[in-house]
């Protein structure tokens, strides 16, 4: 039944209902309608109009004014549940209730419960995708990727090789409702992953706590998710703790590392691994630069920097013949051709065969970590060291009042690469390889 408000045209004539009267009943040719009352029940009548439309109504007085409303066709309701229709309105109004609001609280109420049922069964996968599209204007190339890597439902055929790409580790979470991700269900999840690959679940579990707290504010979720269930404790002594990595290289070991190096074959992996170990850059720091930010003339580059934005390093001597020499296929300067990106995708496989020759067991980002510990036999300041990274400065003095400019940066950079150069036993001239050269 729908309720319809009609302003009243004329008295309404009293008649008791019967098939007969209901079904003959029509309107005068010279009225736009015409109404009749049922004389059994109060406030029940029948309204015909010129088009041929008949409907029950119901009239009545309510705070002073007419009320009329539309119970519904004649032909899809019978007298009797018309005649009951109007009694339970009658009722109503007898109250003082308004028929109208009241239909229209049960409406709102039958719609809210309506969003509830529905929000009670959305899905994680559903509300995952909706947090990367609201968070993803504020986040780092690298760390999309790993929301949505870590969500992969994977087999997929891999590029280098005939095996299927393995489900991210959040990827049976994905059509697990969102209500139904408690403390105890992820603690299952974690007793399986731990054994498996440790590293990437805490990582998972970092991400999806943040994810629960995105959740916990926001306007229509936090009525379904009230606490944080990846922040119990029993799910972080399930994965344990990282283990502090120590893969390093020493100063005797650079001339071995160097020379496995500088025999790959790709002289694009070869230049970046090298790259890497010289300016103590993040992988994908330098995986994702330009030629647009290397300037030769001036002999610096600019990082995309996942602290500052951007951050500007001297380009040095050896690390400028390098890339001085790299193919200009693209805008990439460690290009490739076979990447869908066009540039370096995954320098590891060349690298581990290098250490393997080289004897030395290395991660990439060991090289990272090699040139911190290897700035210690040059005596860097600290802070150069950690500006030419890109870490945070460290305490009040680093934060507010030092300010590096480029050219003292260059004095110790140019200083770390050639004592690591000469550790390696590699001759270098810049001047030999025709680069410009910014006396320091």
């Amino acid at each position: 039944m729908q309720f319809a408000y009609t302003a009243p045209t004329q008295t309404m004539t009293s008649q008791n209902f019967t098939s007969r009267i209901v079904n003959s009943f029509q309107c005068p040719a010279n009225k736009k309608q015409s109404i009749i009352s049922d004389a059994k029940t109060p406030g029940l009548g029948l309204r015909a109009t010129n088009t041929g439309k008949k409907a029950y109504i119901f009239e009545t007085r309510l705070h002073g004014k007419t009320l009329r409303l539309t119970i519904g066709d004649f032909k899809a309701w019978t007298i009797g549940d018309a005649q009951k229709e109007a009694a339970r309105l009658k009722v109503m109004t007898d109250q003082g209730i308004d028929p109208r609001e009241e239909r229209e609280k049960q409406k709102a109420a039958k719609t809210a419960k309506t969003e509830k049922e529905k929000l009670e069964s959305l899905c994680f996968g559903e509300a995952w995708h909706e947090y990367i599209n609201a968070r993803k204007p504020h986040w780092s190339t690298a760390h999309l990727h790993d929301h949505i890597r870590i969500i992969h439902a994977g087999g997929q055929p891999r590029t280098r090789s005939d095996k299927l790409t393995v489900p991210g580790l959040l990827a049976p979470m994905l059509n697990v409702r969102l209500t139904e991700v408690t403390p105890e269900q992820l603690n299952e999840w974690a007793k399986k992953e731990a054994k498996k690959r440790p590293t990437q679940a805490r990582l998972a579990r970092r991400l999806m706590s943040t994810f629960l707290n995105w959740c916990a504010e926001h306007p229509i979720y936090k009525t379904i998710v009230t606490t944080n269930a990846a922040k119990n404790k029993a799910i972080r002594e399930i994965l344990g703790k990282p283990k502090v990595k120590n893969d390093v290289l020493q100063r005797e070991q650079l001339p071995a590392w160097f020379a496995a190096v500088r025999q790959i074959q790709n002289p694009v992996i070869s230049a970046y691994l090298q790259t890497l170990l010289l300016t103590g850059a993040r992988r994908e720091e330098i995986a994702r630069l330009r030629w647009e930010d290397i300037d030769f003339q001036w002999n610096c580059m600019t990082i995309k920097d996942k602290v500052e934005d951007l951050r500007v390093i001297p380009l040095t001597p050896y690390v400028a013949h390098l890339l001085n020499n790299l193919p200009r296929r693209n805008e990439w300067v460690f290009s490739s051709p076979a990447a869908a990106s066009g540039r370096l995708a995954e320098p590891r496989i060349a690298h581990n065969k290098a250490c393997t020759i080289a004897g030395l067991s290395l991660s990439i980002h060991g090289l990272r970590r090699s040139f911190a510990s290897l700035c210690e036999w040059t005596e860097t300041p600290a802070g150069i060291a950690a500006q030419i990274q890109g870490h945070k400065p460290q305490g009040v003095r680093e934060q507010n009042y030092i300010r590096r400019s480029l050219d003292l940066l260059r004095v110790w950079h140019v200083k770390i690469e050639s004592w690591i150069l000469k550790q390696a036993e590699i001759e270098y001239s810049p001047k030999q390889a025709g680069l410009h050269v910014i006396k320091s």
